[in-house]
């Protein structure tokens, strides 16, 4: 089988597999794309909590992703964790230079066991510049209300804080809305024209560690495959929903999701 396209995924580094490039990696592989990294942090973690976060230098970080790139031409790109303001601005100026249209944005700003990732003059660069310039942002609930400083307790709260999100500049919002206390999972996309409600059974299981993670990078592969932006976010919620239900149960604390349920293993091993 030969890769659909090819993605290029700029994130931190989880050494406990189960969120950040390792994470992206996987996904982007058992939907049959090939993966690029630029690494911009490695963090010391595990399934319940972040020990340590040690930063990649931004030269480096634009040289990771100009060089691959340079050589391998990616069809579209996922940007995690982008933990300060030189990163950031590092970033912008090599995607400038890249000119990819297909760019997804997954805000990471906390762990799943409640450790900030990000400064406050990330945050602030990312609302004033980096959101300007790419397709799609794809912040969770305590994400988005970070970015527009608002309570978002309701669906027609995450409504609210996406039309902020669009009025600062956003092209597109997708608001993931696992953080409601529902029967039901609700994620809301918008833009200046359309609002799409995408809602799906939700699984009670505390093994959700690298959720935001795979489903930004999902949707980055659908798109680099040449679905539009309502179908890759269909199937990227599919996806990782499937990786929910089968409850990998791995760790002490906030397992990670089992991304080999979305995949058919051809070959057996005795």
């Amino acid at each position: 089988m030969k890769p659909r396209s090819k993605v290029l995924i700029i994130a931190g580094s989880d050494s406990s597999g189960g969120a950040g490039i390792q994470a992206d990696l996987r996904t982007v592989t058992t939907l049959g794309s090939y993966a690029m990294t630029a690494i911009t942090a490695v963090t010391a973690q595990n399934t319940t909590g972040v020990k340590s976060i040690v930063p990649i230098k931004p030269i480096e970080i634009s040289r990771q992703i100009e060089f691959s790139a340079k050589d391998i031409k990616p069809d579209a790109i996922k940007i995690g964790m982008l933990h300060s303001k030189p990163v950031i601005e590092a970033v912008i100026k090599s995607l400038h230079k890249l000119n990819t249209k297909k760019i997804v944005l997954d805000p990471v700003m906390v762990a799943k066991g409640g450790s900030k990732l990000i400064n406050n003059s990330a945050i602030n660069i990312i609302k004033k510049n980096l959101m300007k310039k790419i397709l799609l942002i794809t912040p969770n609930i305590p994400e988005a209300e970070i970015l527009t400083k608002t309570k978002i307790n309701s669906i027609d709260d995450m409504i609210k804080a996406g039309k902020i999100l669009i009025n600062l500049g956003a092209n597109n919002v997708l608001i993931k809305g696992g953080h409601l206390n529902s029967k039901k999972m609700r994620d809301i996309l918008l833009n200046k024209k359309i609002m799409k409600v995408f809602s799906n059974k939700k699984y009670n299981s505390k093994n959700t560690h690298g959720t935001g993670c795979s489903l930004s990078s999902a949707i980055t592969t659908y798109l680099s495959c040449g679905k539009d932006l309502i179908k890759s976010c269909e199937l990227g919620i599919k996806y990782v929903n499937e990786a929910i239900r089968s409850n990998l149960n791995l760790g002490k604390g906030n397992g990670p999701i089992n991304h080999l349920n979305s995949i058919n293993v051809i070959k057996k091993f005795n």
